[in-house]
């Protein structure tokens, strides 16, 4: 283990020098560097009037009477007691400098005066400090061993490996996430090596604008070529979005505090939190922020403010020198990984990694957006940050029946019958029929209708009937392969003939099959273009269709079953059924919809729009991820992008529509992605839609731009929140989320983000809140039944 290491210069002083201030201070900084005459104090060394606290219990050591003042004679014991020789007339020395009331004792408020001075002479009263704690007297050292033994006269037992611990670098945990906690390890690693400098890695997670070498290296203060150079790719490389990305820097003692020095142009409405946490991803922290520009006074930069920002970065001790560390790479701790893992990936000892992070085999626990030291032996290479492709999507289920590519366009009577039997042929014929026969009334071509049902349905324009009959021949063939087709008897034996006990909502039954739920919705009408659609996809986060049936008129389709019910019944704040969301539940809500939709929006071929995205379209499982459902209305968009799409045929839902859809009946993606903004908006604040226009006359993005437009943007956003969160909400999260809903809420929808911009902001949102969630321990979700 290494011990920490002062100048050569910190000599042998006699301890009549050691004051009852450095006394204090060789106390609260034992676990800390006792390096600060190396280089003039910097912003980030902490102010000493924020440990009162300290220096009062340092005070009630002296005390030994308890009666509030410090005699001459406790001075004396007390140094008795740590093996120091104190004369009587040192003593009184020490109380003729500290008394200011003439009462010949040292009461708090004098000892608290001498702690509040300036900083002047602090440099020989540590150096004399620190020799009590030399086990080896001149070597520059203190030992886990010696450290023990001194805290241990001190009255402030240690075991040895919390000495270990206090002598390494300090693990930040969670106190990254609590701008306000003010605790040394979060304002950098310490200065405890034998060099002042030296070369260090990060880890960066591409994500756009930072997604290429020059934008990374602008941002990080890293030089082009050696970061092409170190992941082996060409110096205009864009990096896939959250490819680790291997980052070189330079990184030097500045006061206390190793760090390399990186600066950024504050944009409208960042924080300290956001800039350290979402744009810097945790390599700086609000608090080293805040230390280094304390010239700036509001917790809000101004637009084009220019600040520096401390990246946490650190050299190797002259222990872990001793054993061959070259190097020390801060590495970015994402949701779910261990030291185990991480150490993995650069092929370091696992005991190593938790020694260089004053961690231990019984306390391991690692968070998000915290930097972990990786001790290296040789330059970190590409291949250790080379992310594994995901797993391929389940692949479809296998055919009922085999199928060739030379049959007829007739021939699927033959693989229908020879999977169905007489039943389903009969139901499968029964169908046909009534196609042709709704076919026929459908003549002519619809009026334009806006619904505010949820069963609304867009019907298609004016199509030959020959062609018709020949797609419905296609589509069943195709639903034939692929999807369980139902007889009715069989669904009316899961519901139990559809039964009270059975009715979810509307239409659709809960029922058992094979006894797994499932959901089983009625419905009128042409439903080929939902089943095509839904019998092609493979999404997560869009609800599974898992058969069909057709009886006497009416389509059933069967899908997976989500436990909690629509969206709809758990946000509403009035709604008075004591459900309830928490903070980080909504998030991921809102993620999983974004994935859904940009998985319609970019990867499926062609392109598809939802056209009904609302709350009570998103469906919760059981472990409150949403599913898309109610794909009625979804068409594809063939045009190119940016381009709209026309229909005359304007359906869908009140106050979700966006503007020039609901005006002139363009349709592309950035329909969706306004419904989406509105949908996140109920979801912030526990109101309808209508009950958010009521009142006023101004389009919805107007009302949002009224808050975000006060002085004080987290006052008047707490007031717009869901009162249900009682406040357990990070108010800084809070307004970038409100942010991103203006953007999706925007009239004219090239202002609008696309999709995948909105997944990997939520992304970092999401993972944002995990650790507000665990550094502030709010309870799990609880809702009432």
């Amino acid at each position: 283990m290494e011990p920490a290491r002062v100048p050569k210069s910190f000599g042998c002083f006699p301890h009549k020098s050691l004051k009852l201030s450095s006394l204090h201070r060789h106390r609260s900084k034992s676990s800390s560097t006792l390096s600060s005459s190396r280089s003039p104090v910097s912003p980030l060394t902490p102010k000493i009037t924020s440990r009162e606290d300290e220096f009062k219990e340092v005070f009630r050591r002296f005390d030994g009477d308890n009666d509030g003042k410090i005699s001459a004679v406790e001075l004396i014991a007390y140094f008795g007691s740590m093996g120091e020789y104190l004369s009587h007339e040192e003593a009184q020395g020490v109380i003729d400098e500290l008394d200011m009331d003439g009462d010949n004792l040292i009461d708090l408020d004098d000892f608290l005066r001498l702690m509040k001075r300036g900083r002047e002479g602090d440099d020989e009263d540590l150096k004399a400090a620190f020799e009590m704690f030399e086990l080896e007297k001149g070597s520059g050292r203190i030992t886990p061993k010696s450290l023990q033994r001194v805290l241990s006269r001190l009255g402030d037992s240690k075991s040895y490996d919390e000495c270990v611990a206090m002598i390494q670098q300090p693990y930040a945990r969670k106190s990254t996430t609590n701008c306000s906690d003010n605790s040394n390890s979060v304002l950098g690693y310490n200065c405890n090596g034998p060099e002042q400098s030296c070369q260090a890695y990060l880890i960066f997670r591409s994500q756009p604008p930072f997604n290429t070498v020059s934008s990374i290296s602008d941002l990080l203060a890293a030089n082009r070529s050696q970061l092409s150079q170190l992941n082996s790719v060409p110096e205009n490389a864009t990096f896939d979005t959250d490819k680790p990305v291997l980052v070189p820097v330079s990184c030097s003692c500045s006061g206390e505090y190793y760090q390399a020095n990186s600066s950024y142009v504050v944009e409208r409405g960042n924080t300290y939190f956001w800039i350290a946490n979402n744009t810097f991803q945790g390599l700086s922290t609000c608090q080293s922020l805040q230390a280094q520009n304390s010239n700036i006074n509001t917790t809000y930069r101004y637009s084009g403010t220019r600040i520096i920002v401390p990246i946490r970065c650190a050299c190797p001790t002259k222990n872990q020198v001793d054993v061959g560390v070259k190097y020390l790479l801060s590495y970015l701790v994402t949701s779910g990984q261990s030291v185990s893992i991480i150490s993995a990936i650069f092929g370091v000892d696992t005991g190593r990694t938790l020694q260089a992070n004053g961690l231990s085999e019984q306390d391991f626990t690692i968070y998000p957006f915290t930097t972990l030291l990786i001790p290296l032996q040789n330059p970190p290479s590409s291949s250790q940050t080379i992310v594994p492709p995901p797993p391929p999507p389940p692949p479809p289920p296998p055919p009922l029946a085999p199928s060739s590519n030379n049959s007829s366009s007739k021939t699927w009577i033959y693989v229908l019958a020879g999977v169905l039997g007489g039943v389903a042929i009969a139901l499968a014929i029964g169908a046909i029929v009534f196609c042709i026969f709704f076919r026929k009334k459908k003549k002519g071509t619809d009026p334009i209708i806006v619904s505010e049902s949820s069963e609304a349905r867009e019907k298609p324009l004016e199509k030959k009937l020959e062609g018709e009959f020949e797609n419905f021949f296609q589509n069943i063939s195709s639903i034939a392969q692929s999807l369980k087709v139902y007889t009715f008897e069989e669904l009316q034996s899961a519901t139990e003939n559809f039964s009270s006990s059975c009715w979810i909502k509307g239409s659709v039954y809960r029922g058992t099959i094979n006894g797994d739920f499932a959901a089983i919705k009625k419905i009128d009408g042409d439903v080929s273009k939902e089943i095509n659609l839904l019998d092609k996809i493979n999404h997560f986060n869009l609800i599974r269709l898992s058969g069909v049936c057709f009886h006497d008129g009416h389509w059933y389709l069967v899908y997976e079953y989500a436990m909690n019910g629509p969206l709809s019944d758990w946000i509403y704040y009035n709604n008075g059924n004591q459900k309830y969301l928490s903070w980080t539940q909504r998030i991921q809500i809102v993620l999983d919809v974004a994935m859904g939709l940009n998985y319609l929006h970019s990867y499926t071929s062609p392109p598809y729009v939802h056209k009904d995205v609302k709350s009570s379209n998103v469906l919760l499982d059981s472990d409150f991820r949403a599913k898309i459902s109610n794909f009625g209305l979804a068409r594809s968009v063939d045009g190119q992008e940016g381009q709209f799409v026309l229909t005359r045929h304007i359906v869908g839902t009140k106050g979700y529509m966006a503007p020039e859809y609901l005006e002139n009946g363009f349709v592309s993606p950035k329909v969706d992605v306004y419904a989406f903004g509105v949908l996140m908006l109920e979801i912030l604040t526990g109101k309808e839609i209508a009950e958010l226009y009521e009142g006023v006359n101004v389009h919805l993005s107007e009302i949002l731009i009224a808050v975000l437009h006060e002085e004080d943007e987290q006052k008047s956003l707490s007031d717009f929140m869901d009162p249900s969160l009682q406040g357990n909400y990070p108010a800084e999260l809070s307004i970038f989320v409100a942010k991103l809903i203006d953007s999706c809420i925007k009239k004219d929808p090239s202002a609008r983000p696309y999709m995948d911009e909105i997944v990997n902001t939520l992304s970092r949102i999401m993972t944002t809140s995990k650790t507000w969630e665990l550094s502030n321990s709010i309870p799990g979700h609880q809702h009432l039944s």
